[in-house]
């Protein structure tokens, strides 16, 4: 058994790779290959390029990376012309996936597309594109699988696989007092991006909210959970305004914060599974934002809202997202408990519609029915 998958940044890398351990669980012997990370390696994964340096958001943004683009492109339909997988995988990564996706369908091979785009949000359009090349979808929020349903598209609900990935190592006393902490204090955890643009794009701002949420909130404590991959020199400026830096340890921050600000995407979903309260912040380029505003069909932005289906977390975009803003959010997350409590329930309603835990398994045997032309475009998982 062979299988191709295609992720192109740290969240797809991690299901990637909780995929693949699902895979050789029930395949001992299979081959896994293709673009991804260490999570995907460290899982028993083949490499043939890693993703590093291709992940970047925004329109204009991406331009300058075309080169490398169609670099990584071109060595992995060659291994899927030489390698033949039963069946490819592409994870999330759109912009990439659907260019190596119409590729290797050429090639006859089956596929599937896990974790898919949020195609309901931004370009519909792509959804025909969607029918035409991809056998089974795989999605992870509940909502998606009637879009999907509609539009024609073979689809399974499967349950959010960060259900059984989040989970921290040390409980809160421990993991402050390491760092130097005090666990009895007010903590607020800091998830700026996981890309250098958005790093670039929200940290002077983090850092310039740090001194007007501790005008009010002295003895305040600021945990930054750094992303994977990135360099260390991108997160410095959090260390002049006396954060402490916390690197691949995302869900130990979220699990000892008392409030978190966090950067849209990912660890949103990270964050309602913890069930702490957050301010979700995100800043594109002036020009990709002009650009792709007429394209968005939705009114929110961070997925705990999008899943309560009402804004139950503050939300601040593009020029709403300020110092004052932040600290101001921040604020009167810390300060209002009646507020703090009711998000928190909120929350945990968010986290009960994600789905039991088992997507990852529930996925690769989706996965290696596709491989074996068995499945069943009907098919779907109880919610």
């Amino acid at each position: 058994m062979r299988v191709m998958i295609s992720c192109g940044e740290p969240s797809g890398d991690l299901y990637a790779g909780a995929l693949t351990k699902a895979l050789r669980l029930r395949e001992p012997g299979v081959d896994v290959f293709g673009l991804g990370g260490e999570r995907l390696a460290a899982a028993g994964g083949r490499l043939v390029a890693d993703f590093g340096g291709l992940s970047v958001t925004g329109i204009t943004e991406a331009w300058r990376l075309l080169p490398r683009f169609y670099g990584v492109l071109r060595r992995l339909v060659a291994a899927a012309r030489e390698t033949r997988p039963d069946v490819f995988v592409a994870i999330d990564f759109p912009d990439f996936n659907f260019h190596l996706l119409a590729a290797v369908r050429k090639l006859g091979i089956p596929t599937v597309y896990y974790v898919s785009p949020q195609l309901w949000a931004w370009r519909p359009r792509r959804m025909e594109k969607m029918r035409r090349l991809v056998d089974h979808v795989l999605v992870i929020f509940p909502f998606e699988e009637a879009l999907y349903r509609a539009a024609g598209v073979p689809v399974t609900f499967v349950g959010h696989p960060l259900v059984e990935l989040a989970r921290p190592a040390q409980p809160r006393p421990a993991f402050l007092r390491d760092r130097g902490l005090v666990p009895e204090l007010p903590t607020v955890g800091l998830l700026p991006g996981s890309r250098p643009n958005e790093l670039r794009r929200h940290i002077p701002d983090l850092v310039a909210s740090i001194p007007l949420i501790r005008a009010h909130v002295p003895d305040a404590q600021f945990v930054v959970a750094c992303a994977p991959n990135l360099s260390d020199h991108l997160f410095t400026p959090f260390s002049g305004a006396g954060a402490v830096l916390v690197r691949d340890r995302t869900d130990d921050v979220l699990a000892a914060s008392d409030v978190v600000v966090t950067a849209s995407g990912t660890a949103t979903v990270q964050a309602a599974l913890h069930e702490r309260p957050m301010v979700v912040v995100y800043r594109l380029s002036r020009l990709t934002y002009r650009l792709g505003k007429p394209l968005v069909k939705i009114d929110s932005y961070a997925m705990a809202n999008l899943i309560a289906g009402s804004r139950i977390v503050p939300e601040l975009i593009q020029d709403e997202f300020t110092p004052s803003a932040v600290a101001e959010e921040t604020l009167g997350l810390l300060g209002d408990r009646e507020r703090h409590a009711r998000t928190r329930e909120a929350l945990r309603m968010v986290r009960e519609k994600l789905g039991a835990a088992g997507a990852s398994g529930r996925a690769a045997d989706v996965v290696l029915k596709v491989a074996n032309a068995e499945y069943d475009p009907r098919l779907t998982w109880p919610h």
